[in-house]
């Protein structure tokens, strides 16, 4: 089975240290276009555009990526509470064609009350999975083509119809996230694939074993995805110290106050993750490789895979013997790990082609010994064209996109 690998755009901005530090990089759309073309570059198959009242706008920045990508897909999210079916399928639609055919959507009906209000949203917790169901309810109908008369506890419309079909047909596929059971039941009725935050393979199982179970209630199957971050080094020590480096920085009380937020809000899949550290330093290992040093101070995804290639690449392996075929994957900075984990992690995993020279002897210089070199095989334009470039030319790219 072949792994569909997404990379994170950072659009709330970029740190090597989580907590103060001065190596912070801002949000800016010629960074997020640096990364998108060097994950593209290296063969990852997507990209997910978070949403948040600290993030830039993920449709807009989706749209920034459209002349500098050819061939990545775009994981946008669909906010299901705070806009409208017949608005939102129109935006979806016209995105899909300017993408040809490369746009994904993550459902997202919303986790913080506090932010919802500054949305001039009101819906408690099981109220936002109503408004869902109701929106993609309609929203695919009027994808596929349908005038739409819909009458609900949240949604109401009339005569809406979409004018402009998308690429693909006959919708671009839904994915979606949620821990409750009413995000389950959303899940089982309406998405393409579900995605879960990295907890430990055992309470993932239960999670896909209660999707799954749902979906059947439906005549439907779903697809399954986990949301990770990764820190992966050429050792496991040198991998480990790279965690312990990354929260160095962090004070107790950065700790509480980050802690406190996220207690106060309704979401069940962030309660999960709080609960696999509860605050604490001393119990970061929440299963063996997955580390929860992230999730002290960053809201949703807060667990990291960490170790060397093949510890990190077992460990995924492990959650697609349970049915996982997609995995979303950041890690700090996120553009200088997306190099690292293609260059040592994609050459074992299946499906990925390695996306370095192996066993050539290189200097970076004009006068590179490759004499010392095994030959090469020649290869036509058309493959060359095809493989992913070394990382020489993923730094040249990535200079190219920041002056496009």
């Amino acid at each position: 089975m072949s792994f569909e690998v997404f990379w994170f755009l950072p659009t709330s901005g970029d740190t090597r240290y989580l907590g103060k530090s001065n190596t912070g990089r801002p949000a800016t759309n010629a960074y997020m276009r640096q990364i998108a073309v060097t994950a593209e570059s290296l063969g990852y198959d997507g990209l997910l555009i978070p949403t948040g009242s600290s993030c830039l706008d993920p449709w807009v920045t989706a749209s920034s990526l459209i002349a500098v990508t050819q061939r990545i897909k775009l994981l946008v999210a669909l906010r299901t509470s705070v806009t409208g079916p017949t608005a939102s399928a129109r935006q979806a639609a016209t995105l899909d064609q300017a993408l040809n055919g490369r746009l994904l959507l993550n459902v997202v009906p919303g986790g913080d009350a506090a932010e919802l209000a500054a949305e001039g949203v009101y819906l408690d917790h099981d109220q936002r999975y109503e408004a869902a169901d109701e929106f993609i309810t309609v929203w695919r109908d009027l994808m596929a083509g349908k005038t739409v008369d819909f009458t609900g506890k949240h949604v109401n419309v009339k005569q809406a119809r979409n004018f402009f079909p998308p690429v693909q047909q006959p919708a671009p596929p839904l994915y979606f996230g949620g821990s409750s059971p009413a995000a389950h039941e959303l899940a089982a009725k309406h998405v393409d694939a579900y995605l879960t935050w990295g907890e430990p393979p055992a309470a993932v199982a239960e999670k896909i074993a209660d999707v799954r179970r749902r979906a059947e209630k439906y005549g439907r199957t779903v697809r399954f995805g986990v949301r990770l971050h990764v820190i992966v080094r050429e050792t496991n020590e040198e991998a480990w110290a790279a965690a312990e480096r990354l929260i160095s920085r962090l004070d107790d009380d950065t700790i509480a106050k980050a802690q406190s937020n996220y207690a106060s809000m309704d979401s069940e899949g962030q309660r999960r993750m709080a609960a696999l550290h509860g605050g604490r330093r001393d119990q970061l290992e929440v299963s063996p490789n997955l580390w929860a040093g992230v999730g002290l101070v960053r809201g949703g995804a807060g667990t990291a895979l960490v170790g060397d290639a093949q510890t990190v690449a077992a460990r995924l392996q492990e959650y697609a013997d349970l049915g996982v075929d997609t995995f979303v994957l950041s890690g700090y900075p996120h553009l200088e790990e997306s190099i690292r984990f293609a260059e040592l992690v994609f050459p074992l995993l299946p499906g990925k082609e390695p996306v370095t020279l192996i066993d050539q002897v290189l200097t970076g210089g004009a006068f590179d010994v490759r004499a010392t070199a095994p030959a090469v095989a020649p290869q036509s334009a058309e493959k060359a064209a095809e493989k992913p470039a070394s990382a020489a030319g993923q730094a040249i790219a990535a200079e190219r996109a920041v002056a496009v």
